[in-house]
């Protein structure tokens, strides 16, 4: 059972899978590293604040003796928006990746044709012909 792991282990599709699955990882990091030091200080120009930090406030919270609010109902719009811009970004990059990769590999030779054999009426003349015999 071991040997039989081993084998499939080492195949070189699974293989390529997690080396791209931990090349995506890092490059992930990259993206979101990114989007939230260039493009959402960018973008929240806009808003006057950090674009990730945009909301829409559903019901208002009560501060707390130490400042924090309590009770806020908001939907975090500028996170999805910065996770969305993230994942296209990420995809767009693996897209063209992939693309790059089959563009690269050898086009595969189409095989050999066989040789054609005799038609369906020049085996019926052999039969005919033998059974005369």
């Amino acid at each position: 059972m071991l040997k039989e792991f081993k084998e499939f282990a080492m195949k070189g599709n699974l293989v390529d899978i997690a080396v791209g699955f931990v090349m995506g990882a890092a490059f992930k990091q990259v993206v979101t590293s990114f989007t939230g030091g260039i493009v959402s200080p960018l973008i929240g120009l806009i808003f006057k604040s950090d674009f990730k930090d945009v909301k829409w406030i559903i019901k208002e919270g009560i501060a707390n003796a130490e400042g924090a609010v309590e009770g806020e109902v908001a939907l975090l719009t500028g996170e999805f928006a910065t996770n969305v811009i993230d994942f296209i970004i990420v995809a767009f990059v693996m897209f063209m990746m992939v693309k790059g990769i089959n563009k690269m590999k050898k086009k595969e030779e189409p095989a050999p044709e066989a040789p054609a054999g005799p038609s369906q009426e020049e085996l019926l003349a052999e039969i005919r012909d033998l059974l005369k015999k």
